[in-house]
């Protein structure tokens, strides 16, 4: 009997997911042993070298993925809210009890193992996320399950930030795209968004550019909704026109008392007011949306130096000047980047060969072996390697989100649009911040980077979604056989 569970089980496993995934760990194996080999140590198989530490964790991922295989799959449905709450606790014992790694009070420390709890808070996070959207009659844009929707994601978030570890709570942003993909409204996600862009933008533009950005922005977008371009024309242009008038009487009457930036708001603001009125009166809800925006930039502007200078850490606060250019350090803040940089653009077409990178094996790229592992790759494999390796993790994605299509609970098609949103996330930042195209914020390559806390959560991540995948495609050979 025991024999026939096992096999019914392993019938269902999507194979392809799994090949996907040991092609990766093994990549990443190798890539630990190049970034890592230290000649002065003797023996090729001690336990002073990090791939060696790396194979023990292989080992313990591998046993774990096949626990999370055999457990039913109605158990992660049953268990998904006392994860998240378990996951709150052990992100809230580490900010108080942790030890502090790279400014970071976000681990555990057992003698000389490391466990870093807001790696399997991602997990508990998805699954909570994944039991709350597939309740019953549940509707993406009612205000009510929205609330819900925002509250699961943003407690972890704001523990993971006090912390101060900011780029890992920043890939439960990542959550967005299953939001989108599950019915919210895109006149939703796309504020947010370029809310998110203005904290960023606010450091090269001045606040009378902004400004103008974000009355564009918002009335150029009613227009496209509801086509009536010549109308929003003349609206803009009253704007302007009320603005300079309104700056020109305060000139006479108050000289040196208001400028044509604050003038513009106030006008700007009158707008507003009088726009809301008449879309309460036309029943026109997208100017509502848009409104909301508008009102949600006015206020967020004038906190984002506040934000940038008393939040976030001086090391962040330099990391984001000098991926806008406002700062140049390259034998300090960009050291990491340049060298990254270097090492991956000297692998060429086809590389140096294994062990053979010379920036990766004199020292060169600072976490060589963890969040900069790219790089290796880069050197040793050129640039087959790297296509190689990203051509395997986006295959991995899109057959997650297959999966996710073809699961007939919505519990299940959640969980997997979430995996595939945590893993491109951390693709995209951690490639991107190895070729200067992203700051670089300390997320590791998934399955690749060393790390036990990293590789073992990602295992367990993924073999929940192949988890309840199995389950959907026995119960689809049953229901046809």
């Amino acid at each position: 009997m025991t024999s026939n569970r096992l096999n019914g089980i392993f019938d269902g496993v999507d194979r392809g997911t799994v090949l996907l995934y040991v092609l990766l760990v093994l990549a990443g194996f190798v890539s630990i042993v190049s970034a890592s080999y230290d000649d002065s140590i003797s023996g090729t198989f001690s336990f002073a070298h990090f791939y060696m530490k790396q194979l023990v964790w292989i080992g313990f991922a591998w046993i774990t993925a096949l626990i999370v295989l055999l457990l039913d799959d109605r158990f992660y449905h049953m268990f998904a809210y006392p994860a998240y709450f378990a996951g709150l606790g052990l992100l809230v014992a580490a900010l108080l009890f942790g030890r502090e790694v790279n400014g970071a009070k976000a681990w555990f420390e057992f003698g000389s193992v490391r466990v870093q709890p807001v790696e399997f808070a991602k997990i508990a996070t998805a699954l909570a996320l994944a039991r709350v959207m597939s309740g019953y009659s549940f509707s993406i844009n009612r205000a009510g399950n929205l609330a819900k929707v925002a509250v699961v994601i943003c407690v972890p978030l704001l523990i993971i930030v006090l912390q101060n570890d900011t780029g890992s709570g920043i890939v439960l942003g990542s959550f967005l795209f299953v939001l989108y993909r599950e019915g919210l409204n895109k006149w939703l996600c796309i504020p947010v968004l370029l809310i998110a862009a203005l904290f960023i933008v606010s450091f090269l533009l001045s606040p009378m550019t902004l400004l103008v950005t974000v009355i564009l922005v918002c009335v150029l977008s009613e227009a496209m909704m509801n086509g009536l371009w010549k109308s929003r024309i003349v609206f803009l242009a009253g704007i302007a026109l009320g603005s300079i008038l309104l700056c020109t009487a305060a000139a006479i009457i108050a000289p040196g008392k208001l400028d044509l930036y604050h003038s513009l708001l106030i006008v700007s603001l009158l707008a507003v007011v009088w726009a809301a009125a008449y879309a309460y009166r036309s029943n026109l809800r997208n100017i509502f949306i848009l409104i909301w925006f508008f009102a949600g930039s006015m206020i967020f502007l004038p906190t984002t130096d506040y934000i940038f200078n008393s939040i976030l850490k001086e090391h962040q606060q330099n990391r984001i000047k000098s991926y806008l250019g406002l700062l140049d350090d390259p034998r300090n803040l960009d050291y990491n980047v340049n060298q990254a940089k270097i090492a991956i653009g000297s692998g060429g077409f086809a590389g140096k060969g294994f062990l053979q990178g010379t920036q990766i094996k004199y020292g060169f790229v600072p976490e060589k072996h963890t969040d900069f592992i790219f790089c290796t790759v880069g050197e040793e494999w050129g640039f087959l390697g790297t296509t190689f390796v990203l051509t395997l993790l986006c295959l991995l994605i899109l057959r997650l989100m297959r999966m996710g299509e073809r699961q007939e609970e919505p519990f299940g098609r959640i969980y997997c649009y979430c995996v595939a949103s945590i893993l491109l996330f951390h693709v995209l930042v951690n490639v991107g911040m190895t070729i200067g195209l992203m700051p670089v914020m300390g997320i590791p390559l998934p399955f690749m980077s060393y790390g036990g806390s990293s590789l073992i959560a990602f295992t367990i991540l993924l073999f929940i979604a192949v988890r309840l995948d199995a389950s959907t495609r026995q119960f689809s050979l049953n229901k046809f056989s």
